[in-house]
């Protein structure tokens, strides 16, 4: 079984997150990157299916150069090989966008061997859009299952279930297929020592817009459907207002609550 995880290199979200002045685009200088946390639970879901079945694990981004870090953690968690989509006329791509070069991407690992199984988060930490891989499904011409807080794979078929507010349900989906998962799903290993020694000699395939058929024009941000037009930075903040109790602290506390229109 080949199970591809997409993966995707963010800004930490414990660093101040700005954009760039000239285009309006996420501002990636500003902060450390790293492996999107909520693809961790991907990567670890697949490296499970790995050890309880014969299978190979490939790893793949898209982005600036720094983004193959996500990859090589990816690695050092156990993955056998990654792939970097990189390319200068990425820059400001959106959600179809991106979908078109991963769905590509896809197609072209399939080259060496079926795909079966694509793993990805439920969403990047970053424009938290969660939307990806219902358009990558689609491109791919593949049946998709979302937000999977449990996960097993048969004989052709994946079965996921899926917890929602007031009830739960089962969903299976014929092989090959476009699955993504929760952060529920398991808890993501560590890289041991061993693991990051072991992922320096892994390969990392690096591929441009041309090694996948696409024209520049068809990504970037001359391309994208949806771009930000404008920001305004957050004020800071200011003072609370303190309350004192002189006996009535109860009645002051909800004089402000309903001041705040907070009840």
């Amino acid at each position: 079984m080949k199970i591809v995880v997409l993966v995707k290199h963010v800004p930490d979200a414990q660093g101040e997150r700005t954009f760039n002045a000239s285009d309006n685009t996420t501002d990636r200088t500003a902060v450390d990157g790293l492996l999107s946390e909520l693809d961790e639970y991907a990567v670890e879901e697949a490296l499970k299916l790995k050890e309880s079945a014969e299978a190979e694990v490939v790893v793949l981004t898209m982005g600036p150069a720094d983004a193959v870090d996500a990859v090589r953690k990816s690695l050092q968690m156990g993955a056998d090989s990654g792939v970097h989509v990189l390319d200068d006329a990425l820059h400001g791509s959106d959600a179809p966008a991106t979908s078109l070069v991963l769905a590509h991407a896809v197609r072209k690992i399939g080259e060496s061997g079926p795909v079966d199984l694509v793993l990805t988060g439920m969403a990047s930490t970053d424009g938290t859009m969660g939307v990806v891989p219902a358009m990558l499904a689609e491109r791919l011409g593949l049946p998709q299952v979302t937000y999977a807080s449990e996960l097993t794979v048969g004989d052709g078929t994946v079965t996921i279930r899926r917890d929602g507010d007031a009830s739960t349900q089962v969903v299976e989906a014929s092989l090959p297929a476009v699955v993504s998962v929760t952060d529920q799903i398991n808890e993501p290993r560590y890289p041991s020592f061993k693991g990051i020694m072991a992922a320096k000699k892994k390969p990392v395939e690096t591929w441009s817009l041309a090694d996948l058929g696409l024209d520049p024009s068809q990504v970037g941000l001359a391309a994208a459907w949806t771009k930000v037009e404008s920001f305004t930075a957050r004020p800071p903040r200011t003072q609370g207002e303190v309350v004192t109790d002189e006996g009535d602290g109860g009645v002051k506390l909800a004089e402000f609550l309903v001041s705040r229109k907070f009840v």
